[in-house]
């Protein structure tokens, strides 16, 4: 017989969304701390989604349901965790670059990213720079995820990431890039402090470049 934390983590490998949402309540109910459900329940099915994608295992559909019934959990858990001064992981500004209306992959990583512990905001798409800058000063995040799926597109980014370098905390931002037509070597060359190919390496990286920016 499993145990609630067992259940917990094959309910969100599972993307069972009903389930998962049942599980925190009960658990709640019966009174149980958010932290443990959290860190003992649902964080270890997403790392261990996270690495059967990985091994090609899952796809980006198993993804998907998986952050979606994370996400209905931490609906629950966040107030709760707030209550009792948790504090969330890092923020993170995220958006796709001015001109590119695609958001999947930049949604996927938003929902993993708040499963993760992050508190995220998410610009949505065709986001200029100045929006990025804004942001990031109203927030005080000072990580920063864009994306690009189109060639058009990700050639803006370079001059996206130099305008904010020059804003005033420009230099102390933390900046990852992602999308179908970028690499390594790309994001080197605009500035990038890191790039990801697919989601659950981009919250490996985001996590990276916390812990990096951290005084």
């Amino acid at each position: 017989m499993m145990s609630r934390n067992q259940e917990l983590t094959e309910g969100i490998i599972r993307g069972d969304r009903e389930n998962v949402v049942r599980l925190v309540r009960e658990d709640l109910e019966a009174g149980r701390g958010p932290v443990p459900i959290l860190n003992e329940g649902l964080s270890p099915g997403m790392e261990k989604l996270g690495d059967q994608f990985g091994r090609g295992e899952v796809f980006i559909p198993e993804l998907m349901a998986a952050a979606k019934a994370m996400n209905a959990a931490m609906e629950i858990l966040r107030p709760l965790l707030e209550a009792t001064g948790v504090e969330p992981l890092g923020k993170v500004v995220m958006g796709t670059v001015k001109g590119d209306m695609h958001d999947i992959g930049k949604n996927l990583v938003c929902m993993m990213l708040r499963g993760a512990g992050f508190e995220v905001i998410d610009l949505g798409v065709n986001t200029s720079a100045e929006q990025f800058i804004e942001a990031l000063e109203n927030s005080g995040a000072r990580i920063l995820g864009m994306s690009a799926l189109l060639t058009t597109t990700m050639n803006r980014m370079g001059a996206i990431i130099e305008t904010i370098r020059k804003a005033s905390f420009g230099e102390e931002v933390g900046i990852m890039v992602g999308g179908a037509p970028l690499d390594e070597d790309f994001a080197a060359s605009i500035g990038a402090n890191g790039y990801a190919k697919e989601a659950p390496i981009a919250v490996e990286r985001f996590k990276e470049l916390h812990a990096a920016l951290r005084p």
